[in-house]
């Protein structure tokens, strides 16, 4: 079931009920080339918000401006009405070998946001100690991020973003380079996360069953100037699992997806 563009835009003035994330008059160009203009988003609060649509389309641009690792041209982002400075984030990056600090090992990247926040030893200890035993983690974190497999760097990458017991965690395309054992794994290690605090997710992806299989709703985009094609809700019951993918829920909001998604390309093939 897809929701009215209102529910997801919201208004100018005023964010939708349940909102956590507020963006307004998002603006950005590339080389004179607008790729946003005068965008307006509602994210709503606790919920997984997976971002999908045609390449180029701006998906870890959008998230990379909220989470102020890239500037605005216009516009603002607001989390339940605080400045970014004021708002606990965490972010887990694509490439999670350029992501972590190779001199420092594997517990210590876990432990650097902590003592950045002004951590005591003990405290940043004691986090590291729970996020060990929530993880279930296996192997030696005593160990440099050279020294481990492509998945192990990226659950030390998750558990470092999840530290600081953000408001919110944004995803940029976590899994893409892991094997499939992996990725189905770091899914389920994903939801038990979002199942225990409720946080904030927006996750970017371009693999549509991931998007919708760990989604609340799926935000698909225009080509560019970007905009909010349609809203695709998926409300299956959590946890879910592999055979969530077989299920009649699954099949139908990933054919809505796959249907807007084909629409906007064609669009910009007719545009060409």
């Amino acid at each position: 079931m897809n929701a009215p563009q209102d529910v997801a835009v919201g208004s100018p003035r005023r964010p939708a009920p349940g909102t956590h994330i507020t963006i307004r008059g998002l603006t950005k160009s590339f080389a004179g080339q607008p790729l946003y203009s005068g965008f307006d988003l509602d994210i709503p609060k606790g919920q997984i918000t997976s971002i999908f649509g045609p390449n180029g389309c701006g998906k870890s641009t959008m998230i990379n401006m909220v989470a102020g690792l890239l500037p605005m041209d216009g516009g603002e982002a607001l989390f339940d009405g605080k400045t970014l400075s004021d708002t606990v984030i965490g972010y887990v990056f694509q490439n999670y070998r350029d992501a972590l600090f190779p001199w420092k090992r594997a517990i210590d990247n876990i432990k650097y946001p902590l003592r950045i926040a002004g951590k005591t030893k003990g405290e940043c200890d004691a986090r590291a100690d729970e996020l060990v035993k929530s993880f279930d983690i296996r192997f030696d974190l005593n160990r440099y991020p050279y020294e481990l497999s492509g998945g192990q760097q990226q659950l030390v990458s998750i558990m470092r973003s999840l530290a600081v017991h953000p408001e919110v965690l944004f995803l940029d395309e976590p899994f893409s380079a892991l094997d499939y054992e992996m990725t189905l794994f770091m899914r389920d290690k994903l939801q038990d996360i979002f199942e225990a605090t409720k946080t904030t997710m927006i996750l970017v992806s371009h693999d549509l069953d991931e998007a919708v299989y760990l989604a609340d709703q799926v935000l698909m985009l225009t080509r560019r100037p970007t905009r909010i094609a349609e809203v695709v809700r998926f409300d299956a019951a959590r946890p879910r699992r592999p055979e969530t993918l077989t299920s009649d829920a699954f099949i139908r909001a990933k054919a809505q997806c796959l249907e807007v998604f084909q629409r906007e390309v064609r669009a910009r093939e007719a545009a060409a």
